[in-house]
């Protein structure tokens, strides 16, 4: 009797030893896979980290390009009292606005230059003043961004195609911009923008300053 007993309790401990190695070895296997996956978010993380670094020093160096190309031409108008059409190689036949804060470069043509009253095409299929102002931004701002913006006075359409000035103004830009494609402006580097009427630079009370209002404006964004 007492050795059936003693060898139950024999086999009750070897169970209880075999039971326990299964749960230690079942909690190494689990730890083991959250090691492993907080290994590969932590390898994850620190690849994510030094592409950040790279990025950061190269946008680094390329925004301290850029501030220096706008404080040059700050210093040429300022110190060297230059125009802004002079300082920015566009010439003083044009209209030109330097903002430094902005770092942009504003040439605004005026649209009888462009186009015929209430057309969005252009007058001929070769224009000298696009030309101009195309070979000056391949010449010293390639690679900038380059905004076409539209502008009409506020006088509303009538008899012709367009809806409204928004959409005048939409056009009009979209035939310049099409233009210094053609020309060669990548795409990728030029967009059209249409402010209709919103944004008069004179009074639209005036026949003078309604011609001012209807204007196209090329804008290279040195930033």
């Amino acid at each position: 009797m007492k050795s059936a007993l003693l060898k139950l309790s024999v086999l009750a401990v070897a169970a209880m030893v075999l039971s326990g190695c299964t749960d230690w070895k079942k909690k190494y296997e689990g730890l083991n896979v959250q090691y492993e996956n907080l290994q590969g978010r932590y390898d994850n993380c620190m690849s994510s980290l030094d592409e950040a670094s790279a990025a950061k020093s190269s946008l680094s160096s390329e925004l301290q390009s850029k501030e220096n190309e706008i404080a040059e031409l700050q210093s040429k108008i300022e110190d060297l009292n230059q125009t802004p059409e002079d300082a920015t190689g566009f010439g003083e036949d044009y209209d030109v606005e330097f903002d430094a804060d902005k770092g942009t470069i504003t040439v605004t043509l005026q649209n009888t230059i462009l186009f015929a009253p209430g057309k969005a095409s252009l007058k001929s299929t070769r224009n000298a003043d696009l030309n101009h102002i195309y070979s000056v931004i391949q010449s010293e701002y390639a690679g900038k961004e380059i905004d076409v913006v539209g502008h009409t006075d506020s006088d509303p359409i009538r008899k012709s195609d367009w809806d409204d000035n928004w959409e005048l103004s939409a056009q009009r830009a979209l035939s310049v911009l099409r233009y210094l494609t053609d020309q060669g402006i990548p795409d990728s580097k030029i967009r059209a923008v249409a402010c209709g009427e919103s944004r008069p630079v004179a009074s639209n009370a005036t026949s003078s300053g309604k011609q001012k209002n209807r204007r196209v404006e090329i804008v290279v964004n040195m930033k």
